[in-house]
Order: structure tokens, then sequence, then C-alpha cells
């Protein structure tokens, strides 16, 4: 891209939802990763006692009647009652309303990975114990993964743009980019971006233990997520909501809404490489971050803080840390890079709108969260990687990162607003 800007209008972030394995809102869950509490323990959706991995980051304590009339409650698959939840909060704190932004111009963009896999799962045996006469009407449009983004734009009245990325553990970040895309080309004024996922399931957990992919820490289970730690082992299924509203500048400003964020600068590609690798040296994860700079116009050393995918996988941390060294030079040691998944778990296609979220904290409280249980730094992941504690200290400019199966990544660049 050489530099050059492609957007036409600024795009800013007005409003923020958060349904976490730390806590269901904003507050509960930001206070709990700046205190470095781990919100993963045993899994108590199913008995998990045959199985190699038997710890989740699960949410606790959520109605999806709190948020969703009960009939509809019932009918909504648990990835879509998060992001009904989410996008609600969101929407509250930007103070979006009908009388301040048209119907038509608020859109919806939620990715996610696996979509209602839980709902498949249980359907399916309810297929083969009773028929096929019992399946519910509903199955169908309550398992596809648009529907998160359907049903919020059905009880929101948002009428704009109504899309879903299906984009493996980048799903969410991609939802952000492309709705920042969306209103920096006049496409919508407002757009509720993010990612939700709730896959907390017997099947899931199948597979991701047949891959070996996930920690088996079953014992520790708090300690489990240890990103760029030498002890790592494999990563921690989370699951959540992080929903963002975007929103074109001038569109903030006549309505007098407070500005958290700037959206900066957006990067996709792709490693065209393996199912499941990076490729090699983070070469695909550097372009993304590139890309992102330049759609930004900006330099490297601008950077302060990475919210990085860190996943706590072996081959996924070291590369990433190569990435940023790429990209990055010398600057790089003076960056600040933490992973949140260290206390979240992996959300899967939610982790890119909670993960932006929490970026967007980090620049709006100057508050860097930490990489928690990071213990023994492997020797290939020499970055500051904020270990164990908070940091209090001004972040003008940050990045986010966001890099899943199929070698597909995305990369946003938040600034402060001033």
């Amino acid at each position: 891209m050489n530099g050059e800007r492609t957007q036409t209008r600024k795009v800013v972030v007005t409003g923020l939802g958060l349904v976490t394995p730390l806590g269901i809102g904003v507050a509960e869950s930001w206070k709990a990763a700046c205190e470095g509490r781990s919100g993963i323990g045993p899994i108590t959706r199913f008995d998990a006692s045959g199985f190699d991995t038997r710890i989740a980051g699960e949410v606790r304590g959520f109605s999806p009647e709190d948020w969703l009339p009960k009939k509809e409650a019932r009918r909504s698959e648990l990835h879509i009652s998060y992001s009904v939840a989410a996008a609600r909060m969101a929407v509250e704190s930007a103070g979006i309303t009908e009388q301040n932004t048209a119907p038509e111009r608020l859109g919806v963009f939620i990715g996610c990975g696996l979509g209602g896999l839980g709902l498949l799962e249980s359907t399916h045996q309810t297929l083969v114990d009773k028929g096929p006469s019992r399946v519910s009407p509903f199955f169908i449009p309550m398992m596809i993964g648009n529907m998160a983004a359907g049903v919020v734009s059905m009880q929101l009245n948002a009428k704009g743009p109504n899309c879903c990325t299906s984009t493996a553990c980048a799903a969410g970040s991609h939802a952000v980019g492309e709705s920042f895309r969306m209103i920096a080309h006049g496409m919508a004024d407002v757009m509720l971006a993010g990612g939700a996922e709730a896959v907390v399931t017997p099947l899931c957990f199948a597979g991701f233990c047949s891959m070996r992919a996930l920690s088996t820490r079953n014992d520790e289970p708090q300690r489990a997520s240890r990103p760029f730690d030498a002890g790592r082992d494999g990563f921690v299924v989370g699951e959540g909501a992080g929903i963002l509203v975007l929103e074109a500048e001038e569109h903030a400003l006549a309505r007098g809404a407070t500005i958290l964020a700037r959206v900066a600068g957006y990067g996709a590609t792709g490693d065209a490489h393996h199912f499941t690798a990076p490729s090699p040296g983070g070469e695909g994860m550097a372009r993304c971050m590139r890309m992102a700079l330049d759609d930004a116009g900006m330099a490297g050393p601008e950077v302060v803080y990475i919210n990085a995918h860190g996943t706590s996988t072996p081959m996924n941390d070291a590369f990433e840390t190569q990435a940023i060294k790429t990209v990055f030079g010398d600057h790089a040691r003076r960056l600040a890079v933490s992973s949140t998944k260290s206390m979240t778990g992996h959300i899967l296609g939610g982790a890119g709108g909670v993960e932006a979220a929490f970026t967007v904290l980090a620049i709006r409280h100057g508050v860097i969260p930490p990489t928690i249980n990071l213990d023994t730094p492997d020797p290939e992941c020499d970055l500051d990687y904020v270990p164990h504690r908070a940091r209090k200290t001004q972040v003008p400019v940050a990045m986010s990162n966001s890099f899943g199966f199929g070698g597909t990544n995305a990369v946003l660049i938040f600034t402060r607003p001033d």
C-alpha cells in the first residue's frame, strides 16, 4: 500500500460491551484483567472426566433472559445471547438511540469461528434418539454463524449492513476492520462490530484434544494459559463476546458522544501455508502488521503497545515474536506486548472483539494489562511481555493482533482521540 491512506472518513470508537470469563460487563472484565486474575477453571458444562483437557474459560453467572425476551432467549444459541448482551452494553455506553442515529445507517458485523456448534451437537442427539420429527424448526436459523449479527440487528433495529465473518480466530478482528472500512467509505455511520463464541462442548474439546492443541494442566487451571512461557503446553478454550461501537467521527461529534479511541489502520493477509501452523517466521503475520501500519500512515516506532494473539502454543508465540521483531526492528525491544488470553483463555472467533476492546481500554485508561503465568520466558520469546502485573503508562498508539487457522491474519491499530 506504500503508506497511502485509503480511508475517506475518520472512524472512532464510542462504546464497548464485554462478556468474558473475567466477568459480565466492561468494568468487571477490565478490573479483573488489570488485577491479573484468571477466568479459567474446571469445565462445568459437560462431564469432561474422559477428556485429556478438563478446563476452560467459561462465562459464569450469565442469564440470557437478562438480555433477551423470554421466548427469544429460549431459542437463541449461547453465542447469540452473548452477542446481544455485549451489543446492548456497547450501544448504551455509546448513547446510541434512534433519535441520534438513523436505523438505516446503523449496521452490525459480528464474527464467529464455530458458531452454533453446541446446538448442532444437542440437535443431532435429538435426531438419533427421537427421530427427525422432533428436530426444532429453529435449528437451522439458530445454528448458522450469521445469526448473532441477525438477532442483534433485530433486537436493536439496526437496518444498515448486516454481516458475519467466519475466519477462525481472526473473525472478531476482521469484523472490526471491515466495519471500519464500511464507515470510512460511507456505507454506514455506526457499526456494532466484534466477535463471539460459545463452544465449551464435548465435540469441540474432542476435536482440539485430538489435535493436541490444548493445555492439559488440569490440576492448575488458572496457571494453564501461559503465553510466551517456556512451560506452555497448549491453549485454553474460552468463551464470550466483545462488541465495539465504531462511528464516523463527524457523526459522533454531531451528537456529542465521548470518543474512546480512533481506529487508525487495518491489515488483512493470508499465509497460504498450512491448515493450522503459521507461515515460517511469522511471515504472514509480519505482512499483516505492516499493512495495518501503512493503512494508518504510521511508522513502527509510534506504536507503544501490542495486544498479542499470544495463544500459549509453542509455534504461535515464537512466530508472533519473530514477526514483531521483523516489523519493528530495534523498536521491538521498547514495545510493551501482552496476551490477555493468559487470563481469558482463547475465545476463538470472539477473541478479536474482546481483545480490541481491551486495547481501547488500555489507551483510555493508560494501563497495559499483563501476561500472567509468565514465570520462565521461552528463550525464543524475548520481548517485554508485561509479566504478572499491569503497567501504568500512557498508550497513544496500540495494535491488536489476531491470527487464525487456515493462515488468516487481521491486525488493528487504535490511537488516543487527541
